[in-house]
């Protein structure tokens, strides 16, 4: 279905750059079959040299002529301009995917002015390296057939979950800010193995493998992470003795807290793009 396709992606930014990769190393689509956009034309050198043979271009209007797919990649703060320019070239039967944070699927098919099938999306940074952990939700316009091709699209750089479009929220607490969150404990894990003595090189490779390593073993042996936990937690080791001091110190409570908070504050900045 996907090679069927014709796709436009407007602001070819990180994550934009990374789907079409991904779509790319894959064989999922033919190069003459994309085109992405940028607002400063000064970027479209490098686009080109990254994405050979993708069309990349200023022009938003001309990327959306004839696309069977359009995914909506820019700030959320640069939409409304960016959807008036293209309202009356999207064709009527293109599927819109957005990653827009906070911008709901009726607010972007109302914003492009006719009945069009949207899904949303919220894909995360490591689709940089094709380990994206991303949430689709499809619009009231959007058949299963347009949900499966957006989870083909965003298959591309990771995993996709499809979820109702009132967990979005949620999404974004957890996997969308996520990577920060993992970032934070490799930083820390390297900081303490200096502390105890190993090169800061060394420490940043051991910690960071070890979380990669903890990541996959959990995805690949579908077990519950407490259950791995104690396999390497002996009576009285030093596993044990660590595990009691991050119980002590709330390590549990601050990541949940933290998902909630960033949680809420998705909910408040999707208020405000309604507001807009």
């Amino acid at each position: 279905m996907l090679r069927d396709q014709t796709l436009a992606v407007l602001g070819a930014g990180h994550i934009g750059r990374a789907l079409v990769g991904g779509l790319l190393r894959g064989d999922d689509l033919a190069a003459g079959q994309i085109r992405v956009t940028r607002r400063d034309a000064s970027g479209l050198d490098e686009l080109r040299e990254r994405l050979p043979g993708v069309t990349a271009t200023t022009d938003n209007v001309g990327a959306v002529r004839g696309a069977t797919v359009v995914l909506v990649s820019v700030k959320p703060q640069n939409a409304g301009a960016l959807f008036d320019e293209v309202r009356d070239h999207v064709s009527p039967g293109a599927l819109v995917l957005s990653t827009l944070a906070g911008v709901t699927t009726r607010a972007i098919a109302g914003a492009l002015g006719q009945p069009l099938a949207v899904v949303r999306a919220m894909p995360n940074t490591p689709a940089l390296v094709d380990e994206a952990a991303t949430a689709i939700a499809g619009g009231a316009g959007a058949s299963g057939q347009h949900v499966a091709l957006a989870r083909e699209v965003f298959a591309a750089v990771g995993i996709v979950e499809v979820v109702p479009e009132y967990l979005m929220d949620a999404v974004t607490g957890l996997s969308g800010s996520g990577p920060a969150y993992v970032f934070m404990v490799i930083e820390a894990l390297t900081d303490a193995g200096v502390k105890q003595g190993l090169p800061r090189t060394v420490a940043a490779r051991l910690a960071a493998q070890t979380v990669l390593g903890a990541a996959r073993l959990a995805i690949e042996t579908g077990r519950h992470p407490a259950i791995l936990r104690d396999e390497v937690t002996t009576p009285g080791g030093t596993t044990i003795s660590a595990v009691a001091e991050l119980e002590k110190h709330g390590l549990r409570t601050m990541l949940i807290d933290a998902v909630g908070i960033a949680t809420e504050r998705s909910r408040e900045l999707s208020v405000v793009a309604r507001d807009e």
